[in-house]
């Protein structure tokens, strides 16, 4: 059975009081007991405000505004050439403020641990009630907030973090076992903010396509969180929870965990799952990651520019059975990186590109585009990163070199026309390949292009259990009643 990608959605949310608690800035600023506060007022000196973040070309293009390709043609560095007037809105979703994703912070919280001040909570709650989306159930989740004296109290004593926008203390997040790392209040604000920005991509998701919550038969989450307590670190599970907050009432899941290339692995697992008859319609969905943001926070403050990684991802893809319209996943084309083989990038990028291809017997020129690891360069760059799209561009020109499909002089022609500027935020799953999809969705809808390839890699050897490398890799392809 054709499987097809119905829709998907991508969506942003501004989150400029959180980047202290990024991973990297959470460690500099707490190094010792006493909270480095001219680090932190270096920090909120270089954080960007919502319109400046909005209008940043790379989060353009990343909910539709703009196409990839558009970023060549726009002057570097791109955060002083800003779309004018930022667009909140795009064809796949939008940028979300801070204070309105407190709302959804707090209905994703079932176990009262965020707290927020009345004042706060009735502002919020005026504004989301203008908002689609949420219902009068989920507001109600909002309460009425606690007083600020009893909020101070847990922040003081040590058993929740405080909560900031616009620089002030407007509520907090405690712990919610004193022995359980796993419950203490940074791991819980990871998975709180990911659970939220998770199930603001599945809505948007429902929006676009039309299709009511209660359709939905299986959720596939492919988040970096690790949901769980000292007894089973990791065991999730993240789907259910965001098919709870989206009202999935007939839905079950499972998450997927394979860093990076999560999103490839679990889109294939979908397909599988569909294409098997198993379940008529999946979702996978893919949650920002609070760890990440601010990561690359020093090379920033070192060149005097705006800390840009100031926004969480969020994505959610709906696979189902084919329509006749949507573009298919070629199951008979995917790649994968066997434990067998060698771990250079050149013998990576062969497993998860050629080897693929070989199998329908393509040649890499027969694919319109590829879609690779969509790191923004200017986030990476400044930090000594590199420029990882472009990269991995350059080993896939050498690979049709080595396949004598061009000649040597040929390779800057085709990571040009056969890939994309980086355009994507930094939080290891979100760039993986994925935020081209729904690119290359209109595009093959438009008859403009054929097909991608979505080439992702992962570092299994993050985890000190294996020095493996992984990837994974599928072929979308125009659908067979809407090709020209």
């Amino acid at each position: 059975m054709a499987v097809v990608v119905k829709d998907c959605s991508y969506v942003l949310i501004h989150i400029p009081s959180f980047v202290r608690y990024g991973s990297k800035p959470f460690r500099d600023i707490y190094l010792n007991s006493i909270p480095n506060e001219q680090l932190l007022a270096k920090i909120y000196q270089h954080t960007r405000s919502y319109d400046e973040a909005a209008g940043y070309p790379p989060n353009q293009v990343f909910i539709g505004n703009l196409h990839p390709d558009e970023l060549n043609n726009i002057k570097q560095p791109w955060y002083e050439n800003p779309v004018s007037p930022p667009e909140r809105k795009g064809l796949f979703g939008e940028i979300l403020p801070e204070d309105e994703f407190y709302a959804w912070i707090k209905i994703a919280d079932d176990f009262d641990l965020v707290w927020l001040t009345p004042e706060f909570t009735d502002k919020i709650r005026e504004i989301t009630l203008k908002r689609p989306f949420l219902v009068n159930e989920d507001i109600q989740k909002l309460g009425t907030g606690v007083s600020p004296d009893k909020i101070m109290s847990k922040i003081e004593d040590g058993s929740a973090l405080p909560l900031y926008f616009g620089g002030l203390i407007i509520g907090s997040l405690r712990r919610d076992h004193d022995a359980d790392d796993s419950l203490k209040a940074h791991v819980l604000m990871e998975n709180l903010l990911a659970k939220a920005s998770g199930a603001f991509a599945m809505y948007h998701l429902f929006r676009r396509s039309g299709i009511t919550s209660d359709k939905i038969d299986f959720i596939l989450n492919c988040s970096e969180e690790a949901v769980g307590d000292r007894y089973n670190r990791g065991g999730g599970s993240l789907s259910k929870a965001i098919g709870e907050m989206c009202h999935c009432v007939n839905a079950s899941g499972h998450d997927i965990k394979a860093f990076c290339a999560a999103p490839i692995h679990a889109i294939i697992d979908a397909a599988s799952l569909v294409s098997a008859g198993v379940f008529e319609r999946v979702v996978v969905v893919g949650g920002g990651c609070l760890a990440k943001i601010g990561m690359k926070y020093t090379g920033h403050l070192k060149h005097n520019m705006p800390i840009l990684e100031d926004v969480l991802g969020g994505f959610a893809f709906l696979i189902e059975k084919d329509d006749g319209l949507s573009p298919v996943i070629r199951l008979d084309c995917v790649g994968k990186h066997a434990i067998g083989a060698a771990s250079s990038q050149q013998e990576i990028m062969t497993s998860l590109v050629l080897k693929p291809l070989n199998k329908i017997d393509a040649k890499m020129l027969d694919i319109d585009k590829y879609a690779t690891e969509m790191h923004n360069p200017e986030v990476t760059l400044p930090a000594g990163s590199g420029n990882t799209p472009l990269t991995n561009y350059k080993i896939m020109a050498s690979l049709a070199v080595l396949q004598k499909e061009i000649d040597k002089g040929q390779m800057n022609t085709f990571v040009k026309e056969k890939g994309m500027p980086g355009f994507s935020p930094t939080q290891g799953h979100i760039p993986a390949a994925v935020p081209f999809l729904g690119h290359a969705i209109e595009a093959m809808k438009r008859g403009e292009i054929r097909n991608t390839m979505f080439v992702a890699k992962g570092s299994l050897f993050l985890g000190r259990m294996s020095q493996l490398s992984d990837g994974m890799s599928f072929l979308l392809e125009k659908n067979h009643s809407n090709r020209q």
